[in-house]
């Protein structure tokens, strides 16, 4: 049976930035989940090389180091042990998971390398049942840009204005689930939008930066809603909190909440600003190896139509 998270968690020192690094909490299903996802990467790494086979560095630091790094951060780290004491250290925890590890794991190309490294043809074994998925209808409606766009907007919304939130302060599981949430939505819109992997919903450069544009301004109005919201967030749990030990050092619920909207709309649109920035640089790169390819074929028409002069 689940405790209350307010039962059972821990009174806890007074939260500084020293705190962030020394306050450390496994959580069992989410450190293990880490470990396979790291570790089915690098394995899939070192199969590319024991065939000679090339895979850039960059791609194996993004999704090891930055993103799986980021998500047991975020869920190991004094982040994790203080995102159910403060709101304001959640928002963190969020933005994280929501932006960072979702941005730095699509940037990993892990679809490409299974693509390359899974066992058997296009037509059976594991490679082909990873190809199902990806031209199965129900990836092809989950990746749609529309559909990833509403659901990347209407999430954070419908988690701190319902009862979800409020869920997730009282039941560990429901807490957990809530870390897989943000970084399963956060990956079915900056995915199809980065265009490394092979997956649906990739759409023409324009577009694409016109989606990152597009969640700017959620971020800030998300931020700001909450920042004027006169309703406390979790508020009973937050509350229940300051009548313990651990009420002489807690910020006001009042004034957290408002330090909680600040977070969330200034690393909102910091995150979104570089996410912006990265898939212009790709388009450019884009653009140029089109002209390049372009100016090859022209060169070759060229030096047909000499020859034949």
């Amino acid at each position: 049976m689940l405790l209350p998270l307010v039962a059972s968690a821990p009174d806890l020192p007074r939260f500084t930035l020293e705190r962030v690094f020394t306050e450390w909490s496994l959580d069992p299903f989410l450190f293990v989940a880490t470990v396979w996802a790291a570790g089915l990467y690098l394995w899939g790494v070192a199969v590319l090389r024991r065939r000679g086979d090339h895979w850039p560095i960059g791609r194996t630091l993004s999704f090891v180091v930055v993103g799986m790094g980021a998500f047991f951060f975020a869920t190991s780290s004094g982040i994790s042990a203080y995102d159910t004491t403060l709101l304001s250290v959640h928002m963190v925890q969020h933005m994280i998971l929501a932006m960072v590890v979702p941005l730095a794991l699509a940037l990993g190309a892990p679809v490409t390398l299974a693509l390359r490294t899974l066992p058997g043809t296009s037509t059976r074994g594991p490679r082909h049942w990873l190809l199902a998925v990806l031209h199965s209808k129900v990836v092809a409606v989950l990746s749609f840009p529309p559909v990833t766009l509403g659901l990347y907007i209407v999430s954070p919304w419908a988690l701190y204005f319902s009862g979800w939130y409020d869920a997730a302060l009282s039941s560990a599981y429901v807490h957990e689930m809530m870390h897989v949430h943000l970084v399963l939505v956060g990956s079915l819109f900056f995915w199809p939008l980065l265009g490394i992997d092979p997956v649906p919903g990739r759409v023409a450069w324009p577009f694409r930066l016109l989606m990152v544009f597009l969640t700017l301004p959620f971020h800030a109005f998300l931020g700001v809603t909450i920042m004027a919201q006169k309703e406390l967030i979790g508020g009973a749990h937050y509350e229940a909190l300051r009548e313990g030990p651990m009420g002489a050092w807690l910020p006001s619920v009042a004034d957290d909440q408002q330090l909680a909207g600040g977070i969330l709309w200034a690393a909102g649109d910091v995150v979104g600003l570089i996410f912006f920035a990265v898939l212009f640089t790709q388009w450019v790169r884009d653009s140029m190896k089109e002209a390049a390819r372009e100016d090859r074929r022209l060169d070759l028409l060229e030096r047909r139509d000499t020859m034949r002069e």
